[in-house]
């Protein structure tokens, strides 16, 4: 599930700055829906007022579905630059094929995560074996200055440490948290886990100099007098050292976060930059099929990107 990111997504990522968080705030939006190839989504993240949380700036929530004979998630080979895809499913499987000539299945507990660098094609394929539900989340993060013009590269890892702490669980994906640690890559100071809430509350600390975001994935969560509930995002800013939680029934939700980014990328299609020139190098290049992008060869058809506004 790889975006593509849309004016509507984050009309601000043009040319409008994002307000600066205040300090231990709280803020909760609505997710978007919107279609990604043969799958529905609830997209979190961006938001015209947050566009990044950490490195963390995109969040596409997709299921839970019941298939019904209908085939898994496809999105044909499309392109990255400047992110990393970090993909973590509940229910299903997915088959991520790339331009560096990986090709690897992904199921519930795992992560699958692609650095994009410099440019790199990917698609999600059927694996054409029975599903009968999909549900999980796709999450790109940026890439600082120091790794974005970098080679690409991809990695599986489907051993995630857990860290246990009253009335909860985490799977720590990324980062380290509750004194477990991934082996994942990280390019910027950043966390992510799926956690698991029992009925009742728990306290998860927190680092004081992360801000953070929290998105419900089934049941849902009580924070002080709100209610956070599947297709919305909670915002936590920075200064926290704890997150006291509540919750009425078995709840799994995903906590990112991570140091705010130093700087306001440019988020266009499906391209991270820092200005209007890389896009519109990125755009020439995946249209006249430049060796920047690799190639890939799929069933699913070749996505075309479309003409950048600005351009």
């Amino acid at each position: 599930m790889s975006g593509p990111i849309s004016q509507a997504d984050s009309a601000a990522s043009i040319e409008e700055k994002t307000e600066p968080a205040l300090r231990s705030s709280f803020e909760l939006y609505p997710s978007r829906v919107a279609v990604v190839g043969n799958t529905q989504v609830r997209r979190a993240l961006p938001k015209r007022q947050r566009r990044t949380i950490g490195a963390w700036c995109f969040a596409d929530h997709f299921g839970p579905e019941t298939l019904n004979g209908k085939r898994g998630m496809e999105v044909g080979p499309h392109p990255h630059i400047g992110l990393q895809t970090a993909t973590w499913l509940i229910e299903g499987e997915i088959v991520h094929r790339d331009s560096l000539g990986s090709e690897q299945p992904i199921h519930p507990g795992q992560l699958n995560l692609m650095t994009a660098g410099k440019g790199v094609t990917h698609s999600e394929e059927f694996s054409g074996r029975k599903i009968t539900s999909m549900h999980g989340i796709q999450l790109w993060v940026a890439q600082p200055d120091a790794t974005r013009n970098g080679e690409p590269a991809f990695e599986h890892h489907d051993a995630i440490p857990e860290a246990t702490f009253d009335n909860a669980s985490a799977k720590v994906f990324l980062g380290s948290f509750g004194g477990a640690t991934s082996s994942a890559r990280t390019d910027t100071p950043i966390v992510g886990i799926e956690a698991t809430l029992g009925i009742g509350s728990s306290v998860f600390e927190l680092r004081k100099d992360f801000e953070y975001g929290l998105i419900v994935l089934q049941g849902m969560v009580g924070f002080q007098s709100h209610m956070i509930a599947p297709g919305n995002l909670a915002y936590f800013g920075a200064d926290r050292y704890e997150l006291p939680l509540t919750a009425r029934e078995p709840t799994t939700f995903l906590l990112i976060g991570g140091a705010p980014f130093p700087n306001n990328p440019l988020m266009w299609w499906n391209f991270v930059a820092r200005n209007h020139e890389e896009i519109m190098q990125a755009y020439s290049d995946w249209q006249s099929r430049a060796e920047r992008f690799g190639q890939l060869s799929s069933s699913l058809d070749r996505i075309e990107a479309p003409k950048p506004q600005f351009m």
